[in-house]
């Protein structure tokens, strides 16, 4: 049914503070070539010129949220590869964001979809939830082996099954402890935010990253109680949600003596460096927000900026394929501090690829309710980077590295897909590198 018919029009009025935003768009389109949306599609409306229309055509009540109108919006994978492109400066991250809201808080999704994201949002940012996850590998397992069977199953369900990581390494479900002591005399203190998904299912590289940092003179801190960090409530327009676990993080960050707030996961540090946008109109948090956003650095700003090196690096003799993560690359703006860290281990060599600024499919929780798509950008993507003739591929965000990963399974070619921070810790601690084929 089409939803237009009990949604009011007015449903877009929320956006109406953020038109002066949509006035920067002068429709050039540079941004189509970048869009992924709009590259695998070839549809003005599913392009963010197409989208920012059709934004400005909801708040002059000329549309309402009609399933098709919800659904140009639903193929935006939130990449942000069209702010770079932008030669007006259109800032869409923001335009997105609250347009989600608005159809999270106005608009009836179709009953299968609407149960699908709640269950998705009901085990994802919790760990002790994912855990239990845990328990179903050899499920997984065995569905992967059984195609008869796996493709008898619905196709969220057949994708989540092809979508599940690989068994976290023994032993790194090991808590992280709250406080490490930096080796040598101390250059830094920080602390690091373990996350939800990436302290359940890459636990490893939440280790990897502790003994970087103290190898390289930090003192490293990771506060108890610490959950989500909001980002894929925010990405999938919960606004209320993600604002409150914004707000829990930074009570139990907000306390520490720290020099800076680090993160692994580039979906993550996006959304934290954006709480204070997102908690600008509670005055009771408004402040704490810009205090704490302040302080957040990727790993790979952090490890860059302390220079000298103090860590001798060990000779890997590999070809490297980096993927530039979407959130860090486009939302960020970190492209630099990566290759750079990488250019630090002596042996290795960047081997560029075709499309490289196009994104992955992961994009939150994209992968997951927009299979058919996410699944067609994870071949584009695996072709591109098999062209390459790499020996792994370095990545900085856990929803690229599942996503790489299971497209590498689907080709059947067997990449290792790592976290960058992984292949840093063998080259200085001259551990074996994380070697989960795909």
């Amino acid at each position: 049914m089409d939803s237009s018919a009990t949604a009011p029009l007015s449903s877009f009025s929320s956006l109406a503070p953020l038109e002066p935003l949509m006035d920067k768009c002068v429709h050039c389109g540079f941004c189509l070539s970048t869009c992924p949306s709009y590259v695998m599609l070839g549809q003005e409306m599913d392009s963010p010129r197409g989208r920012i229309y059709l934004m400005r055509a909801g708040v002059e009540e000329r549309v309402g949220m009609s399933e098709s109108v919800v659904g140009h919006f639903d193929t935006c994978l939130g990449c942000m590869a069209c702010e770079t492109a932008c030669p007006s400066g259109v800032r869409y991250a923001p335009l997105i964001e609250e347009t989600r809201a608005a159809i999270e808080h106005h608009h009836q999704r179709r009953f299968g979809d609407r149960l699908f994201r709640q269950l998705l949002f009901q085990v994802l940012p919790y760990p002790m939830r994912l855990r239990l996850l845990t328990r179903s590998f050899a499920l997984v397992e065995w569905l992967r082996r059984s195609p008869g069977l796996l493709h008898k199953l619905p196709l969220r369900i057949r994708n989540l099954v092809a979508l599940a990581p690989d068994p976290p390494p023994a032993g790194s479900d090991v808590a992280i402890p709250e406080q490490t002591a930096a080796a040598g005399e101390r250059r830094a203190r920080v602390a690091l935010v373990t996350g939800c998904v990436q302290s359940v299912f890459f636990g490893h590289v939440n280790q990897a990253t502790v003994r970087v940092l103290t190898a390289e003179g930090c003192e490293v801190i990771a506060p108890r109680g610490q959950g989500c960090c909001g980002a894929l409530a925010l990405h999938a327009g919960r606004d209320q949600d993600a604002r409150q676990f914004a707000r829990d993080l930074i009570r139990r960050f907000e306390q520490q003596n720290v020099d800076a707030i680090v993160i692994n996961a580039a979906g993550c540090g996006s959304t934290m460096k954006s709480y204070g946008e997102l908690l600008k109109n509670d005055p009771a948090w408004a402040e704490r927000a810009r205090q704490f956003t302040a302080k957040v650095r990727d790993i790979s700003e952090i490890l860059a900026g302390l220079q000298p090196a103090r860590a001798p690096r060990q000779p890997l003799n590999l070809r490297v394929a980096y993927h530039d993560a979407c959130h860090l690359a486009h939302a960020q703006g970190v492209r630099r501090e990566p290759r750079q860290l990488l250019e630090s281990i002596p042996g290795v060599t960047v081997a560029p690829f075709a499309e490289s600024e196009l994104c992955c499919g992961s994009a939150g929780i994209f992968n997951l309710v927009e299979p058919a798509m996410a699944a067609e950008l994870g071949r584009r993507k695996i072709t591109a980077i098999g062209a390459a003739s790499p020996d792994v591929v370095v990545t900085s965000n856990p929803g690229c590295i599942v996503q790489i990963g299971a497209s590498a399974r689907a080709a059947g070619q067997p990449l290792r897909v790592l976290h960058l921070v992984e292949l840093l810790d063998a080259s200085i601690s001259g551990r074996p590198i994380g070697d989960r084929p795909a």
